[in-house]
């Protein structure tokens, strides 16, 4: 019971990955990144928005912080999602985006001082193996021939800006609740997103984006992290995390399904090496037990 919380997070992320791809056909990506954090902000708005009132002199002081956390994790991770869905695939996405438990660690040792243990090496290299094999199609040559596409090397960006908005996450300590911070990250975003709309041609909401909007908005931005962070608050953090393995096979599957996406062999191969290698790097060891005998 306690992991469907995490694994219906993780299913309704895999879903807004074919909202990615599907959106960038009826809605321009600068709108729909306005529309998601803006019909998100509406709903969360009456529920949130008087603790926020009450504790607005203990919030002031890290304004700045929530500002930068809003442009990585809101408007720069998921405005490059919604850019990249026109040059790669639903399933590209999700693979790509598993790396970000991996980055993490990495950028965790000069922010948080962490150790890097040595199978987080090795899983970096099985992963990053995996990655170069499936963007090459199964032959490296294409890829150093024709280098990589646009929309994967915006997914590798985003990738990365995530991993490190969670990791200034952890840094940055805050007197605030979880849902808190979301709300604060979302004014924002908002904000920020307003220029990229302003920008855009094709704003209208029609029949065809509207649902696209509303899944981005409600069950991918409000309902999916409450799962999550019950998840976390039940399972723990790195049970928890464990789930986001499953999010490039239910894509996959969805993508296969909605989609029409076909996996070739090199998506097996590839995809399978980048999973293994995040797995690996996630296992910590156990710590050595010694049994203490008291001496006559």
């Amino acid at each position: 019971m306690f992991y469907l919380f995490p694994l219906l997070t993780v299913i309704i992320w895999a879903g807004n990955a074919i909202v990615n791809k599907m959106s960038y056909s009826v809605i321009d990506p600068g709108a729909i990144s306005f529309y998601r954090w803006f019909f998100a902000m509406m709903v969360l708005t009456p529920f949130v928005l008087p603790s926020v009132w009450r504790k607005r002199h203990e919030i002031k002081p890290y304004l700045s912080k929530l500002a930068f956390l809003a442009l990585l994790g809101m408007v720069l991770n998921q405005s490059l999602g919604y850019f990249a869905a026109a040059t790669t695939t639903a399933t590209n996405m999700a693979l790509i985006v598993s790396l970000v438990p991996l980055l993490s660690m990495f950028l965790s040792v000069p922010l948080l001082g962490q150790r890097l243990l040595p199978l987080a090496m090795v899983g970096a290299v099985l992963s990053l193996a995996g990655l170069v094999f499936m963007l090459g199609h199964g032959d490296i040559s294409t890829l150093t021939s024709q280098g990589i596409k646009q929309g994967d090397a915006l997914l590798l960006i985003a990738a990365f800006v995530y991993a490190l908005y969670c990791v200034l996450l952890k840094r940055w300590k805050m007197p605030l609740s979880n849902w808190q911070s979301v709300y604060m990250q979302g004014l924002f975003a908002v904000t920020m997103l307003t220029p990229l709309l302003l920008g855009s041609e094709r704003t209208a909401i029609t029949g065809e984006s509207l649902p696209l909007i509303m899944y981005a908005a409600l069950p991918a931005s409000v309902l999916a992290p409450w799962c999550w962070l019950k998840g976390i608050e039940i399972l723990g953090a790195d049970r928890t995390a464990m789930f986001m393995n499953l999010m490039p096979v239910l894509t996959a599957l969805i993508a296969s399904i909605t989609l029409g996406e076909q996996l070739a062999v090199y998506h097996y191969i590839g995809g399978g090496m980048v999973l293994s290698g995040v797995i690996l790097a996630q296992r910590k060891p156990k710590p050595i037990q010694t049994d203490n005998m008291a001496t006559a």
